[in-house]
């Protein structure tokens, strides 16, 4: 009953979560995009983006979902990479939820108590689909709140829950 009950929790809150998301990154400019609360914190457009590789490091390198086209996303994070626009920050939340959105409707008890090792953390170090699932929300929710407050403090409005 307890996996269930904390799929059904994630199914009916994280949907609405994520287009809270989308509503607050998608009308930013670049240079609202580069606002941030302190000089060694992450920007808006850097919180964003890390929501998203980290999504699809989780999804696509250690449980295998998804298209392989949201894999490159996995590297958003490093250095060196493009300079990613609203647009295209949204379709990167898009296009990984798509995956999250699908494996919440079809994952049984059973899929969450499959578990996945992960690549770079040797063969020892193995996460449950229920972990991974309960971490990417977790994640979601506290970078989310993270972007939302930079949003608040320049002005910009929040993710209105």
């Amino acid at each position: 009953m307890g996996k269930a009950v904390s799929l059904s929790l994630l199914q009916a809150g994280w949907p609405g979560y994520h287009q809270h998301l989308i509503r607050v990154i998608a009308p930013l400019a670049p240079e609202q995009l580069d606002l941030r609360v302190a000089p060694q914190l992450r920007s808006i457009r850097q919180l964003a983006v890390h929501i998203i590789s980290g999504r699809s490091w989780w999804l696509h390198w250690v449980m295998h979902e998804g298209p392989t086209d949201i894999a490159p996303m996995a590297d958003w994070n490093d250095d060196g990479q493009p300079v990613w626009t609203a647009p295209e920050i949204v379709q990167g939340l898009e296009r990984t939820w798509a995956v999250l959105e699908d494996g919440l409707a079809r994952w049984t008890p059973d899929d969450l108590a499959e578990t996945f090792q992960h690549p770079r953390r040797g063969p020892d170090k193995k996460y449950s689909r229920e972990w991974i699932v309960w971490h990417l929300a977790e994640h979601d929710i506290h970078h989310g709140g993270e972007l939302s407050f930079s949003l608040g403090i320049h002005g910009l409005p929040g993710m209105d829950l």
